[in-house]
């Protein structure tokens, strides 16, 4: 009964370094001469979405052609099948072309219960995560890893490339703003991939305090038929973290775009203001604004689309600034790093400022404190902002680099 309770993290190692070729790539979820033997013969769960692609064909259909049983579908936010907007309830139901029933995790039911593991054998975590902080897939991650513990389920977390995973930057949560856009203390960009992230969970006891018991914590490199595992991670082939990896899925539907994954970092932000962030146009996350800014800024119009259904400013002309431009031209002006001026100078144009944060405070849920809406009021400057995240980012990166599968960058 020991080895039940014991946390085997069990690693393929893999050599190589570099900056690589988006083709030589290989995510965790296409080495299935790997994972496949776990499966065989057992009942199997698989958290996924539209991202969780073996080359052309999803996951859970890959799996069926290669006779494992697949009894259930787990989904985060914005559905299995990725078209649900942000916070936007996604219903249980059924996969319409496996018939397959499907549990959204996500709203109220955000993590699986002992009834929902009931006659599942073998868990599969494959979700593609971008490396955010205040994106909701790392959560989900989380509650995943803790009920996978506290049922005794073995989890095989299939581990995808991360495409920020190249840099680490922005503010450290403090615990006090804790909330499913930031479960832990960790900066804005944390340059992790799922499976070392779920790593770092396990090995620094980050989880809840029965998963926590259970997690020996127990990391092997030559697991064996007699090795018993509760979670393994499948590493991919081929990546480290100074590749730049393209996604072939778009992960939600308002990161259409790399230029809009490399820019959500920096103007997320401005979910937490009255401004429009661009959902409801075609350049989500790459322009921002506001009708009552100055005329001659760049003008937009957004307007409801089936993936942002309600935002803000809809179907009012906003003034503002437009980031789009090529990928090498985006990541140029980001010069590997959260660009706070872009709030700095919103804040600055913008005429009423007591009005500019949405009442809520979910600025200072996405900031991850209080301190950041504090600094643009005063008008900090942004070398002393920046300054400011430097001690809780030096503490991260040395436990970061406990738990790197991966060449750093």
């Amino acid at each position: 009964m020991k080895y039940l309770l014991a946390l085997a993290l069990m690693i393929y190692i893999n050599t190589g370094s570099g900056l690589r070729a988006q083709s030589a790539v290989i995510p965790g979820a296409e080495r299935m001469t790997v994972y496949l033997p776990m499966l065989e013969g057992k009942s199997v769960a698989v958290f996924a979405n539209q991202t969780s692609m073996v080359k052309n064909t999803h996951l859970v259909d890959t799996l069926l052609k290669s006779g494992i049983n697949v009894v259930k579908i787990f989904g985060p936010e914005h559905g299995f099948r990725g078209n649900a907007g942000a916070g936007e309830h996604v219903e249980n139901g059924f996969d319409k072309k496996t018939g397959i029933p499907i549990t959204s995790l996500y709203g109220d039911h955000k993590k699986p219960t002992a009834a929902d593991f009931k006659g599942v054998d073998v868990l599969i975590f494959d979700i593609q995560d971008v490396g955010v902080r205040f994106y909701t897939y790392i959560s989900s991650l989380q509650f995943f890893l803790e009920a996978a513990l506290e049922q005794h389920k073995p989890l095989l977390i299939l581990d995808r490339p991360n495409p920020n995973g190249f840099y680490v930057d922005g503010p450290v949560l403090d615990m006090k703003f804790k909330s499913f856009v930031g479960m832990q203390a960790i900066p804005i960009v944390y340059g992790m991939t799922i499976g070392e992230y779920a790593l770092m969970l396990a090995g620094e006891n980050l989880l809840s305090p029965e998963a926590n018991r259970i997690n020996a914590y127990n990391v092997t490199t030559t697991p064996g038929a007699d090795t018993p595992f509760h979670v393994q991670v499948i590493k991919c082939k081929n990546y480290d973290h100074r590749t730049r990896y393209v996604l072939p899925v778009n992960p939600s539907p308002n990161l259409k775009q790399m230029q809009s994954i490399y820019l959500y970092p920096s103007t997320c932000f401005f979910e937490g203001t009255v401004f429009s962030e661009g959902r409801g146009t075609d350049l989500p996350f790459q322009i921002f604004g506001h009708p009552a800014m100055p005329k001659n800024l760049f003008a937009f119009t957004p307007q409801p689309n089936d993936g942002a259904k309600s935002s803000k400013c809809y179907g009012q002309k906003c003034y503002g600034w437009n980031l789009s431009g090529s990928v090498d031209k985006v990541l140029k002006k980001l010069d590997g790093k959260i660009q706070v001026k872009y709030l700095l100078n919103a804040y600055k144009l913008f005429p009423a400022k007591d009005s500019f944060f949405l009442k809520n405070n979910f600025f200072n849920t996405l900031a991850g404190n209080d301190i950041l809406m504090r600094q643009l009021k005063e008008n900090v400057p942004e070398n002393e902002i920046r300054k400011s995240w430097q001690p809780g980012l030096t503490a991260f990166k040395a436990v970061r680099k406990k738990y790197l599968l991966y060449d750093d960058f």
